[in-house]
């Protein structure tokens, strides 16, 4: 019997310091304009601002808790939490991404209290400051973009975040240009509306990615069936049981299976080969591969042998 493990380092130092900076200071910028726009939401009577206050204020929190998350995940193992802190990014993505469902929902149902009844809005100063916020919205996400989006699901769920309150901002602009210039008191909750349906979407996405991985699902990106039939190829390897594939954390995937072998004496070639393959095919850099010969079987789980 044979076993190896193989640690990932694709969350390195360097991607976790630049995720650290650039959380860091969109929560700063963020946080800062929320108090504007929500004082100016009060002023001018705007719920297109004040959903977007609203936004922003989840937002920070969103921001705050990312940053957390990462925080968090730098400490080391222990012998009770042997992965580490990781998997609290995920956590911190899952709660974004609720918040972003209740903050949609919530819009919906103001905006529907408004187009009964649409109030008097203070047009020029909501478009004063929504582009103010748009020019906000716009550095915040150019900020977050020198992040890792593309790979950790958390700074992703942020970047969202952000997108959602710019698009808000547009939203709230052009509710003030119709309302200053063709006094349409109806577009302020129209366009809350639309950025309600955009961040409901967002927010889905992301609740669902990260459920996902705390479901234990297998990444998006890697495909069972083709692990399997590629290990299956090695000369030596006669089966293959208990193949499971699920993430850490973003970027972090990890397996673990049984060979079984119809040689008993070449366990460590084998190990090498499904470790290069697993690696050079699949990306995967954590795996522990347990190897047995035909005849030892797997006690216990005869029907998972097959």
């Amino acid at each position: 019997m044979g076993h190896n493990h193989s640690h990932s380092h694709s969350h390195g130092h360097h991607h976790a310091t630049t995720n650290k900076k650039v959380l860091l200071w969109a929560f700063l910028l963020i946080a800062s304009f929320m108090v504007v726009e929500f004082i100016g939401g009060i002023l001018t009577n705007s719920l297109a601002l004040l959903s977007d206050a609203g936004h922003m204020l989840s937002d920070a929190a969103a921001l705050g808790l990312s940053f957390l998350a990462i925080k968090m995940s730098e400490r080391k193992s222990t012998s009770s939490n042997t992965f580490g802190y990781k998997r609290f990014e995920i956590i911190a993505a899952a709660i974004n991404g609720i918040t972003l469902l209740v903050i949609s929902l919530y819009i919906f149902y103001e905006a529907y209290h408004r187009i009964l009844n649409p109030p008097e809005v203070q047009s020029l100063g909501m478009l004063a400051i929504a582009t103010i916020g748009l020019i906000v919205n716009i550095v915040a996400a150019f900020i977050l973009m020198k992040g890792d989006k593309d790979d950790n699901l958390n700074v992703k769920s942020a970047f969202l975040h952000v997108l959602g309150d710019l698009l808000g901002s547009i939203g709230a602009i052009v509710a003030g240009l119709l309302m200053y210039f063709f006094n349409l008191g109806i577009a302020d909750p129209i366009a809350s509306i639309i950025v309600a349906i955009l961040i409901l979407i967002s927010g889905w996405r992301v609740t669902k990615e990260s459920f996902h991985i705390l479901m234990e699902g297998a990444p998006d990106d890697v495909n069972t069936a083709h692990i399997k039939e590629s290990l299956l190829n090695i000369p030596e390897v006669a089966s293959i049981h208990d193949l499971h594939v699920w993430t850490i954390t973003s970027g972090f995937p990890s397996l673990s299976c049984h060979l079984v072998l119809d040689d008993d004496e070449s366990h460590d070639k084998v190990l090498h080969k499904a470790k290069s393959t697993l690696h050079d095919e699949f990306g995967i850099e954590h795996s522990t591969i347990q190897v047995e010969g035909r005849s030892s079987g797997c006690p216990g789980h005869q029907d998972s042998c097959n």
